[in-house]
């Protein structure tokens, strides 16, 4: 004796369909929640959503005659070239900050000297 379970799947009327669309593209709508309020899955109603907006699209391009605007990319002019010289540059400092209590005591070194700088910060660290 075989029990055999016949999968039913619901169809879904038409109305109820382009209700669900049209609510799904009001502003501020997420699918899921459209779905839910209706007892659907959201997957189902993605897929409802799919062949909308192709006919959406065919529909714009039978209206006006013209197919919707596609990705168009933009030449853009090259940057300026910066003439970089050391004269022009400002020289890089080393900035220490040490705080201990009320004390706070701010050092700025030359970034030319960073060997010098960690040699006297090991030092005080001791």
């Amino acid at each position: 004796m075989e029990d055999t379970k016949a999968i039913l799947r619901r169809r879904h009327s038409a109305a109820l369909k382009a209700q669900v669309l049209a609510e799904c593209d009001q502003p501020g709508a997420s699918v899921a929640s459209v779905a839910l309020k209706h007892g659907l899955n959201a997957n189902l109603v993605h897929r409802w959503r799919r062949p909308a907006r192709g006919q959406a699209n065919e529909a714009v391009v039978t209206a006006v005659g013209v197919a919707p605007a596609a990705f168009v990319p933009l030449q853009l002019p090259p940057p300026p070239v910066a003439i970089d010289t050391p004269a022009q540059r400002p020289s890089p400092d080393i900035c220490v900050e040490l705080h201990r209590g009320a004390t706070a005591v701010k050092v700025t070194w030359p970034a030319t000297a960073a060997a010098e700088c960690a040699t006297w910060l090991r030092e005080l660290l001791r």
